[in-house]
């Protein structure tokens, strides 16, 4: 079912967006609509993300819930992180 959106704007805005819509060869109702499409989308992917994210999160807490976490220091961290960098780095020599 489709939902009718409306609000006000002064008489110039107006104008001008049906000038530059017209222009594009799509009416202001069309202008609005894809805006609205865009909008939702962008939430679609902002929900999607924080899902995936509280999954891992959860995830996370389950394995260390378990007992099958491995820590490491930061040190240690680090020095796994420029050592993956430099293969990335290798591979682009290529």
């Amino acid at each position: 079912m489709d939902t009718r959106i409306q609000f006000r704007v002064d008489e110039e805005t107006k104008r001008l967006a049906q000038i530059t819509a017209e222009s594009q060869g799509r009416t202001l109702s069309d202008a609005c609509r894809e805006l609205t499409e865009e909008l939702a989308e962008q939430q679609r992917k902002i929900i999607t993300h924080d899902q995936w994210l509280t999954e891992e999160v959860n995830a996370a807490f389950n394995k260390l819930e378990s007992g099958q976490s491995k820590f490491v220091s930061h040190e240690e961290a680090n020095l796994d992180m420029e050592a993956r960098k430099m293969k990335i780095r290798n591979k682009a020599k290529k």
